[in-house]
């Protein structure tokens, strides 16, 4: 049986470093943003385990002690916040509504926001020079009308963002 939430608004700043302030929440969200789809509730609790203990094999209780506080506390919570579903009879979650204004939090998981940054502030810089370039007669350049190219610099630079946010 799935456990369903109402909550439809977005979660507010606070509420993410709430979440981001337990260490086995902030792993559930970290392990379930390395994967695609549907992760098992027992590979999230092995993962976690195996990072908190001191020696290899994971000694048993650790991992019973892990995947109890996750099935009677973490996972109810991020449910409730809409941060992943979770399947408590299937033992699965997912990835849920307000997942992605948890883990854009994380680290490691900033790299695609980055690089939008990164190719829009290229695209302006090369607006920028085409700009100026047009605007000191460089041949070729100086027949470009300069708030034609500053318009079209602002498109390209809305298009890219408007791509970004839709995919």
């Amino acid at each position: 049986m799935s456990v369903q939430t109402n909550r439809t608004e977005s979660l507010a700043e606070s509420e993410v470093f709430h979440i981001l302030g337990n260490d086995r929440r902030r792993a559930i969200v970290q392990l379930l943003g390395d994967e695609s789809g549907q992760v098992d509730v027992s590979e999230i609790a092995s993962e976690i385990a195996a990072s908190e203990a001191d020696t290899t094999p994971v000694p048993n209780n650790l991992y019973k002690s892990v995947y109890v506080s996750l099935q009677q506390t973490h996972l109810p919570q991020l449910q409730e916040d809409a941060v992943i579903e979770y399947d408590s009879d299937a033992k699965t979650i997912q990835p849920g509504p307000n997942f992605n204004d948890v883990l854009q939090y994380i680290d490691g998981h900033q790299e695609r926001h980055s690089s939008v940054l990164k190719l829009h502030l290229a695209l302006c810089v090369l607006g920028l020079v085409v700009i100026a370039l047009a605007g000191l007669g460089a041949p070729l350049l100086s027949s470009i009308d300069s708030v034609l190219s500053s318009v079209l610099v602002l498109l390209v630079v809305a298009a890219s963002s408007l791509y970004q946010l839709m995919g």
